[in-house]
């Protein structure tokens, strides 16, 4: 009995390993390999999927998501033959796990290589401050070059990265103090430019100012003289309404001229040839009223009038 129950155990153990190998469960996003006899037969994809054991094997099992693989930084010597190093990272994603394992042995080391070849084709072509200044132009040649050459591996490159430049620690010491001196520069010049505004903005201010001045003295003057104009104007017609005769008028100029004499500055005094004029009607005037009696020592006739020549006054 003994023999029986070791022989329907191991037929048990080997119809359990035969389920183990016959039923094979794939996780979503990936993809195996199945070979029959060392020779491709199928590709499983996610999900439950039948083999048949001992014979059917699985070659390789692929991860169908996007991968990241950085690499590390490869010196590449540029036009002006200067020796940067430079970091990259790879983002690629296998669309064709057949391909991918059968089309080359290692797709993650050709796509290095691959990857070290072109940039420094690319920037043996520049110069180290185009380098510097070209990463999107870089990025764009490197991945065109990489999916041209990767589609036939079932691999598509999605996206290349830049991760450093990094030039020599002399270019970089250089590169500092140019920058520096770009900064210094730029202040100096914005600080030129702000005193230069601000001159402009004070003169204009002072400008504007010295017009706004002038026009209200201009405006005060016009004011002034029409004031003047007006109350020439309202004596003037004053006058013409009181009807006065020479004789006033020759009173008001004689008591005008001592104003008019006034002040320390006044060293030459000019005397008007209408003085005369105006002593005779004074004259004139003062005689008349003598002969009216009013004047001292005198009387008035009675029953007619005295006939008396005037005084004459000489220039």
């Amino acid at each position: 009995m003994e023999p029986i129950i070791i022989v329907l155990i191991i037929l048990v153990v080997l119809v359990f390993i035969a389920l183990i190998k016959t039923i094979q469960v794939i996780p979503q996003a990936s993809a195996a390999i199945v070979e029959r006899f060392g020779r491709y037969t199928r590709t499983l994809n996610a999900g439950l999927n039948i083999v048949v054991p001992f014979i059917d094997t699985i070659r390789n099992r692929i991860d169908l998501r996007e991968q990241v693989v950085p690499f590390p930084p490869q010196p590449v010597i540029t036009q002006d033959n200067l020796v940067v190093n430079i970091d990259t990272v790879i983002y690629y994603q296998v669309t064709d796990a057949r391909a991918a394992t059968y089309e080359v042995a290692s797709y993650i080391q050709a796509i290095e290589q691959l990857t070290v070849t072109t940039l420094r084709n690319i920037i043996g072509g520049m110069d180290l401050e185009r380098t510097l200044t070209s990463r999107e132009e870089i990025n764009a040649a490197l991945r065109g070059v990489l999916d041209e050459a990767t589609g036939k591996w079932g691999i598509r490159v999605n996206r290349v990265e830049l991760k450093a430049i990094e030039p020599p620690t002399s270019i970089q010491d250089s590169m500092e103090k140019q920058m520096r001196a770009d900064r210094d520069k730029r202040a100096a010049i914005l600080t030129a430019e702000g005193i230069r505004q601000s001159q402009i903005l004070t003169a204009e201010g002072e400008k504007q100012s010295a017009i706004l001045r002038a026009e209200g003295e201009a405006k005060a003057a016009a004011l002034r003289a029409e004031g003047e104009a007006q109350a020439i104007r309202t004596v003037f017609e004053s006058i013409h309404a009181g009807d006065p005769d020479q004789k006033l008028l020759s009173y008001q100029y004689l008591q005008m001229l001592p104003k008019i004499a006034e002040g320390d500055a006044n060293k030459l005094w000019i005397v008007p040839s209408e003085i005369g004029d105006a002593l005779k009607g004074l004259s004139g005037a003062v005689g008349n009223f003598g002969l009216m009696g009013g004047g001292p020592g005198g009387a008035a006739p009675s029953g007619g009038t005295e006939r008396r020549e005037k005084p004459s006054v000489t220039d």
